[in-house]
C-alpha cells in the first residue's frame, strides 16, 4: 500500500468565513463548497488541500504544520492581509523558523522553514 496525500479535515463553524480566510487571507487557492449554505468545502495551496467540515468532523483548535520555503516573506504578506497572527516568526532550537496563526475556527497554524542546523546567530529576526 502506497498513501498518496493525507488531507486533514477541521471543523468550522461557518464553512464560508473559513474558506474566505485561508483564501484571502492566507492565500490558498481553488476553494470548492458542498450544500447552500456551504457544510463542507476546500481549498488548496501547492500540494497542500485543507477540507473544512460543519458538523460532526472535527474539533476547534485543531494544530497543523505547513511547512514553507521563507516563513519571513510568507508572515509580512499574511500580516499585511490581516492574518490572526499569535507568535512572529523565530529561530527555534529544533531546526525550525517558525510562527503560530490562529483561524476563525480557533485552529493553530504552525507555520515555518527548516533552518538547516544554523544556528540561532545565522537566522534573521524580522
Amino acid at each position: 500500500m502506497k498513501i498518496e496525500s493525507v488531507i486533514p479535515v477541521l471543523y468550522s463553524d461557518d464553512v464560508t468565513r473559513s474558506l474566505d480566510y485561508y483564501t484571502e487571507v492566507l492565500g490558498f487557492e481553488e476553494k470548492w463548497t458542498w450544500d447552500d449554505p456551504p457544510t463542507f468545502g476546500g481549498v488548496l495551496i501547492g500540494d497542500t488541500t485543507i477540507f473544512f467540515c460543519k458538523g460532526d468532523q472535527g474539533h476547534p483548535g485543531t494544530w497543523l504544520c505547513l511547512n514553507v520555503d521563507n516563513v519571513d516573506e510568507y508572515y509580512q504578506a499574511i500580516k499585511a492581509k490581516g492574518a490572526l497572527i499569535l507568535s512572529e516568526p523565530d529561530t527555534k532550537p529544533w531546526f525550525m523558523r517558525e510562527m503560530l496563526v490562529k483561524d476563525p475556527d480557533g485552529h493553530i497554524l504552525r507555520i515555518g522553514h527548516n533552518t538547516n542546523c544554523e544556528s540561532a546567530e545565522d537566522q534573521t529576526d524580522n
